[in-house]
């Protein structure tokens, strides 16, 4: 049995359990206080230097860090990965967009606005946060205007992988009611075999 040391709250960590969890893989779930340091312990080191949740633990003692290799480690073979070439790019294409373009403004407005003070100096970030989410967001709808899934026609993790921080973009001030195709979308994935919602905190 597979194990994960996660941040139940944490839209990275949502992204493997939701995965398991629709693939019917039994595991066992490790939660991590990162807010209390839990990830800076010489024990969670040595499973990511790099200091950061999810890790699976796939085998004992074997880990494999970061969100997007874990999906792709566990959809290899299953319908969530594409058999045909172009659509296993175009895959990994919204997986690269959702890191770099879409989560460092959308999961990190969440954060601030979730779990840092009222008076924290970060605030003064959300302003630009938005303005960069927002054009995240365009991208996406102009997206799903015209197609119901992101890559091969079916849902895959490209589509975990964007819903975990978009579906809860609400908690980072973002107004879904301004994209009406992500709006579908969200219900189309929540419509999916074995859902299971994302805690908020």
């Amino acid at each position: 049995m597979v194990s994960v040391h996660g941040m139940s709250a944490s839209g990275n960590c949502y992204k493997v359990r939701l995965l398991l969890e629709q693939l019917g893989v039994p595991y066992q779930w490790h939660e991590v206080d990162t807010l209390g340091g839990e990830t800076r312990t010489p024990e969670f080191l040595a499973m990511n230097p790099n200091g950061q949740v999810p890790v699976l633990e796939y085998e004992p003692g074997r880990c494999l860090p970061e969100s997007g290799a874990i999906l792709y480690y566990l959809a290899e073979g299953t319908p969530f990965w594409p058999v045909e070439r172009l659509a296993r790019a175009e895959t990994l294409r919204w997986m690269f967009f959702e890191q770099y373009s879409h989560e460092p403004c959308i999961a990190v407005a969440r954060f601030i606005c979730l779990f840092l003070p009222p008076d924290h100096p970060r605030r003064a970030d959300l302003p630009r946060l938005h303005v960069r989410g927002g054009e995240a967001l365009d991208v996406m709808e102009q997206h799903l205007a015209a197609h119901d899934w992101f890559a091969g026609g079916h849902y895959t993790i490209a589509d975990i992988a964007l819903f975990a921080y978009t579906h809860a973009a609400a908690d980072g001030g973002f107004d879904l009611g301004r994209f009406p195709a992500i709006g579908r979308w969200i219900a189309r994935v929540r419509a999916q075999p074995r859902w299971l919602p994302m805690p908020s905190k």
